[in-house]
């Protein structure tokens, strides 16, 4: 199998939660540029999803794994009037603030505590942060926290992470499942790059 290189690769081989945010400082400058090449398609099929399930106006979201802000541009298009985002590096978030599609952006770690109320948010988004090496099944929880009754939360998912206990998790919660995709190639312009999922929940 082909092995990615380059940032990408950094930001996989990266065992801890600062190794990862280093990275992604290192790359921060560059990502939009290098992920536009490789035809990235998480954030469009992401947006997609919500947009099915998720009414316009509602709000706020929240964007976890905000990144450099890839998707901030589409919420007002879309019809979402208040996104916060959130990302565990500082170097991507300085990005995504000067695309002023953000009402707030934080930096915290998904899989920890998240310094948001209960029930804080209308929906939640978070594309590309569900994959090897990044975030798993332990972030879950808080998510659903933080997300209303009646909130819908989009996710993608890296095939191996979903085959690998990440689907049972999710069909253990108290969730509806709204929606499930067939696999799909997040950047077909990298030749390591696997299948990954995405899937809507309704939070009860």
């Amino acid at each position: 199998m082909a092995e990615h290189g380059g940032a990408l690769g950094a930001v996989y081989a990266a065992t801890s939660a600062a190794e990862v945010a280093a990275a992604y400082d290192q790359w921060a400058e560059g990502y939009d540029a290098e992920m536009a090449a490789t035809g990235y398609r998480h954030p469009s099929i992401g947006l997609a999803l919500l947009a099915r399930h998720l009414p316009r106006g509602a709000a706020p979201l929240l964007d976890a794994g905000v990144g450099t802000g890839l998707a901030g541009p589409w919420f007002g298009i879309l019809g979402w009037p208040e996104v916060w985002g959130l990302d565990i590096s500082a170097g991507m978030l300085a990005v995504a603030a000067r695309k002023g599609a953000y009402a707030r952006l934080v930096q915290a770690v998904l899989g920890q505590r998240l310094e948001f109320a209960t029930g804080q948010f209308a929906g939640v988004i978070s594309t590309g942060v569900f994959t090897t090496g990044h975030v798993g099944a332990e972030a879950l929880p808080e998510l659903l926290r933080i997300t209303a009754p009646g909130g819908v939360i989009v996710l993608t998912v890296k095939g191996t992470l979903w085959d690998s206990g990440f689907a049972a998790a999710l069909r253990a919660l108290p969730v509806e499942v709204l929606e499930v995709t067939d696999p799909y190639v997040s950047m077909p312009g990298d030749a390591a790059t696997t299948p990954s999922r995405a899937v809507a929940v309704r939070v009860p």
